[in-house]
């Protein structure tokens, strides 16, 4: 059965949505079938994979609203192993139409539950605030990636979701885990870069992941072309970066040899 990766932070701008398309497709370039969960209204994984979410039928909205089967919303990507649960606009009124549900955190579960034996890695990007929605991608995952950007007041808010993460591991998933820190939008020549690194590092120590997501202008880009930064420039630095993030997971989870590298 697929693990289940949260990719979460209230914090706009950190770089959730580039880590779910980048970390999934170096998964699946890796031979790892990956399957990517939208779970934000925005719908910017759809649209950065090159679907217009105006023109898609069934969504994550559907699946948990409306109890529409999981595989009919699965569509499959142009890039080999790698699937995608959509969004759409409609997701923004779930949490409303929740509220009166039985089990309302358990939705998303509910929705990934029979497809998750399919795939290798479940990857969800989440909304950028700590409402249901996120509440339930939480609930569903194994485990969650923080992406923290290297710039000021990198830190602000990550407090309150370390708080959430307690609460939901306390009332909702015990067996949720904390997969790492991810330090993104990082630039050698800014001197506050590498302050919020050591500082990261000096707070959060071995929860921070090795692998640190530079600013890219090719990661910038790829969304336009609604393809993940592998398939239009695989040497590019942003490309290198998230695919030895992927062997860093791998490593960590007994998938791949620590020492393998890019």
């Amino acid at each position: 059965m697929g693990k289940v990766i949260a990719i979460a932070n209230q914090k706009g701008g950190v770089g959730k949505t580039t880590t779910t398309i980048n970390l999934a497709a170096s998964l699946a370039a890796l031979e790892f079938r990956t399957l990517i969960v939208d779970a934000d209204p925005q719908a910017n994984s759809t649209s950065g994979l090159g679907y217009n979410p105006k023109e898609i039928e069934n969504s994550i909205y559907e699946c948990m609203i409306e109890d529409i089967r999981t595989r009919d919303a699965i569509i499959q990507t142009d890039f080999p192993n790698l699937d995608l649960l959509p969004s759409h606009i409609d997701l923004v009124g779930a949490e409303i139409e929740m509220i009166n549900l039985k089990n309302r955190e358990e939705k998303m579960k509910e929705a990934l539950y029979d497809v998750k034996e399919e795939y290798d890695f479940v990857i969800i990007d989440c909304s950028p605030s700590l409402g249901l929605i996120t509440i339930n991608s939480l609930t569903a995952a194994d485990s969650v990636i923080i992406p923290v950007q290297c710039e000021y007041f990198a830190l602000e808010g990550l407090g309150k979701l370390l708080n959430t993460i307690k609460i939901i591991q306390s009332r909702l998933n015990t067996s949720l885990a904390i997969e790492g820190i991810l330090l993104t939008m990082y630039d050698l020549r800014v001197r506050l870069s590498n302050q919020v690194v050591g500082e990261v590092t000096a707070h959060f120590q071995q929860m921070v992941f090795n692998t640190i997501i530079p600013r890219n202008i090719r990661l910038s880009e790829s969304p336009s072309f609604g393809l993940p930064v592998l398939a239009q420039d695989a040497d590019s630095k942003g490309a290198i970066s998230y695919l030895n993030l992927a062997r860093e997971i791998l490593a960590k989870n007994g998938r791949l040899p620590q020492d393998q590298t890019v």
